[in-house]
């Protein structure tokens, strides 16, 4: 049995070889990109047949997740062709992220075909730095067949984490009278006009993790 894995291995590394020359070039890769999204707008129709079920399924609670704004903030990593677009629910804020530039004429025919969602923005980068991103700024990621492809998984889910908004806020707002856990204070107090200013981010010792961020200094008149 290990000699037939091993020979049919060898086989299609001999197969292979003219895409692992072109990629020694630096030719696969433009190649690649080019080709994909081709590939996967005809790809997403059959697997969404097939999976359907599960999806709307997954996707069913989307609407428990909806923000202080009152509308459901989603950005989807490794969006694609915008396959998953037809299961968010109506109003829903959508950005997407995709390292692929290619996908981008897909992504808007997908766009026009689920006129339910309103359209935020399309980032061309990778899932491990969406630094365009800012903390704390969504309801919910998405992300579908995407982990198999990324460089580094940890990176991926650090910055998914990095994004989300805190599950506790809407509920901590009415507890600690009106204390909101996601407010970006020091973006105001760049924009007062203050002669001087001087601020520190760090993560406080407590042991309320929620509780940690803090930022502290002062403004001079």
């Amino acid at each position: 049995m290990a000699s037939t894995v091993f020979v049919l291995q060898l086989v299609v590394r001999m197969l292979s070889f003219p895409l692992y020359l072109l990629k020694f070039l630096g030719l696969w890769n433009q190649i690649s990109k080019k080709w994909f999204p081709y590939y996967m707008m005809k790809f997403s129709v059959t697997y969404n047949e097939e999976i359907a079920g599960k999806k709307w399924e997954l996707f069913s609670n989307l609407q428990d997740f909806v923000g202080p704004s009152g509308k459901l903030s989603l950005l989807e990593v490794g969006c694609g062709t915008g396959t998953n677009f037809k299961f968010y629910p109506p109003g829903c804020t959508v950005t997407c992220v995709d390292p692929n530039p290619n996908f981008e004429k897909f992504l808007f025919k997908s766009l026009a075909e689920n006129r339910h969602l309103q359209f935020e923005r399309f980032l061309v980068t990778a899932g491990e730095n969406m630094h365009q991103v800012a903390d704390s700024s969504v309801d919910v990621v998405v992300c579908t067949t995407v982990l198999c492809s990324v460089k580094n998984q940890e990176q991926i889910l650090h910055e998914v984490c990095r994004v989300l908004r805190l599950v506790l806020e809407p509920a901590w707002y009415l507890v600690f009278d009106g204390c909101n856990l996601t407010r970006e204070s020091w973006k105001t107090l760049e924009q007062a006009s203050f002669s001087k200013l001087k601020l520190q981010h760090i993560q406080a010792p407590l042991s309320c993790k929620v509780l940690r961020p803090h930022i502290y200094g002062y403004a001079v008149k």
